[in-house]
């Protein structure tokens, strides 16, 4: 938790983040997926100055595990000093015990948003999906409360001026709104009303640059022209000398080719990220295994 420190901007950690994406859709699949086509309302984890801080902690905790769709799981909230800005205990269930920083008890408003990660690792831990690395893995956690319908809280946490900073979660505050903007583009969703800070609306506008970008590069059709002329030299290189080895991380396609093979390029899905492989044929429309979505192509 930033709390008036420097915040983290940018993509730093994309790669990560559209690991977990994919990551999620082979777990839970498409099926699963469709099932959050409905976000956390605003209203559904409001929480006034007025409010009992623990009833009204608690109260945030089961509209969170309900939409995660853990019924029989049950949270118990406290709060306590500490550096980060929450905690939950992982056990075999179904009771969890959450401790929350103790400034929450003044910023209450954002209680919320610190429950959305934690009951998120509780739904993780369920379906036994982590990554390696702890740092990943609290990537992966904040990309799959987005993903999934409640990570918008997080981002509305961000708040940043020239005296004060706050930021909660592992992703920056662009990196949010990049796997926000994708799961709007999934479901037809505007999460642009639900804001309250106009620092996470601006992060989330620089996040949706940056996922509209992903069905804009070769060899899907939608390219522009320098990344189309681009293409139109790396596959003609591919057929004359065979395709090169790994290079510059920022093009998404790769060419391959095995024995009597035709020549074949591989590049990210829009939508879930898995890599599609295609052969290079010209138009050619390519329907992703993962997540259904189907990409006119022309390779």
């Amino acid at each position: 938790m930033a709390n008036g420190g420097p915040v983290e901007h940018g993509f730093p950690h994309l790669e990560t983040v559209r690991a977990a994406i994919t990551a999620l859709y082979r777990r839970l699949s498409y099926e699963t997926v469709r099932t959050f086509a409905t976000s956390v309302a605003p209203a559904d984890v409001a929480f006034a100055d007025t409010d009992d801080l623990h009833l009204g902690a608690q109260r945030v905790a089961h509209e969170l595990v309900r939409h995660y769709g853990l019924p029989d799981a049950r949270l118990i909230v406290g709060f306590r000093k500490m550096t980060h800005a929450a905690n939950v205990e992982l056990t075999a269930g179904p009771e969890y015990f959450v401790e929350l920083n103790d400034r929450f008890r003044t910023h209450r408003r954002d209680i919320g948003a610190a429950l959305a990660h934690e009951v998120m690792h509780v739904y993780l831990h369920r379906l036994d999906l982590s990554f390696p690395r702890t740092r990943d893995n609290e990537i992966l956690t904040d990309t799959a409360a987005t993903y999934l319908g409640a990570g918008w809280l997080l981002l509305d946490a961000f708040r940043e001026d020239g005296a004060s900073s706050q930021k909660l979660g592992y992703l920056t505050p662009e990196e949010f709104g990049y796997v926000l903007a994708k799961r709007a583009l999934l479901f037809g969703e505007d999460p642009s009303t639900w804001f309250t800070s106009a620092q996470g609306y601006e992060a989330y506008v620089k996040g949706r640059a940056r996922a509209a970008g992903d069905a804009r590069r070769p060899p899907l059709t939608a390219a522009g022209w320098t990344g189309r002329r681009r293409y139109a030299r790396d596959r003609r290189h591919a057929q004359e000398h065979g395709p090169p080895p790994a290079g510059d991380a920022d093009v998404p396609y790769a060419f391959s080719a095995g024995g009597t093979e035709p020549l074949r390029v591989s590049f990210p899905c829009p939508t879930c990220l898995q890599r599609i492989r295609v052969p290079v044929r010209g138009r050619v429309r390519a329907r992703c295994g993962l997540c259904r979505t189907v990409l006119e192509c022309d390779t």
